[in-house]
């Protein structure tokens, strides 16, 4: 049953610009690698999605015994294993895309002032790359109602795989939970605070990691650790497909504007639809 919702859930595809904000130093080490970094999701800006998921299951879990839930011993081991393994379990990387190329608050959180370019890629192009690597693409749940109801199937999933079980003892709950965890991450990953709805995501979500020794696992210096990743390649016959990009606020827009142009095209990436200034006056911190 919980597959099913995740399927559900990554079966909507993109169709328009899907666009990446990122610092001029990312611009120049994603045009000239053809990689993407998909960073440890427990390690992004917003982290705290995950305990966002496990905080809806843990409302979900206690509505239920207050009701007078026939398995309370049940409910309350899924909640205590679901509060260690999404954190603390295995491992998921993701990358992150807008379906706005122009907004404030990410110039404000994903590039320094003067230092910021949202790379319009095709969105076509991008799920092709995702499918070739094992990736998912999925667009962000922000509603409250929708993430309640998500998260009810979630826990009538676990009842029901409990029972299937039948005989089934507190102790030997962890095992069958284990079965869900897949599925409960990729979910996890896509359910965000309403608070972000403003930025529309669009979430490139990695294989699940179990064994990070033995995967393509990276490591990044962060603002204050270092922080995992995966590399997501962009590259495919005829180079990278941009349709667009945006430069972000800076104090020398036609020099930046110009720098920029000659960069990709350096490259042999012409954006279809060109390179667009921000238009967002700049203003020295």
């Amino acid at each position: 049953m919980i597959d099913a919702i995740t399927a559900g859930l990554y079966a909507e595809q993109p169709t328009d610009t899907l666009y990446h904000y990122t610092s001029l130093a990312g611009v120049l080490g994603i045009i000239g690698s053809g990689v993407m970094w998909a960073s440890d999701i427990r390690y992004m800006n917003d982290s705290a999605e995950l305990r966002h998921t496990a905080d809806l299951v843990k409302r979900e879990v206690e509505l239920r015994i207050a009701q007078g839930h026939d398995e309370p011993g049940l409910l309350n081991a899924f909640i205590d294993w679901v509060q260690h393994r999404i954190t603390n379990g295995h491992i998921l990387f993701g990358a992150s895309f807008r379906s706005n190329g122009n907004l404030l608050s990410q110039w404000r959180g994903y590039s320094s002032v003067g230092k910021g370019a949202s790379l319009g890629f095709n969105a076509r192009y991008i799920r092709q790359r995702a499918v070739e690597q094992d990736f998912k693409l999925g667009r962000c749940v922000y509603e409250r109602r929708e993430q309640q109801r998500l998260i009810s199937q979630i826990v009538d999933a676990v009842e029901l795989l409990v029972v299937s079980e039948e005989g089934a003892e507190p102790g030997s709950f962890l095992p069958l939970f284990a079965h869900l965890e897949t599925d409960l991450l990729r979910i996890a990953a896509i359910l965000k605070h309403p608070s972000f709805e403003e930025e529309q995501e669009w979430r490139l979500v990695s294989p699940v990691i179990s064994n990070y020794r033995e995967a393509s696992v990276y490591f990044r210096e962060g603002r204050s650790m270092l922080v995992p990743y995966m590399k997501f390649s962009l590259s495919a016959e005829g180079g990278i497909a941009l349709d667009h990009a945006f430069l972000g606020p800076t104090p020398n827009i036609s020099l930046s504007m110009n720098s920029l142009e000659m960069c990709l095209m350096k490259q042999g990436i012409r954006p279809r639809r060109g390179i667009d200034y921000c238009q967002i006056p700049y203003r020295q911190r």
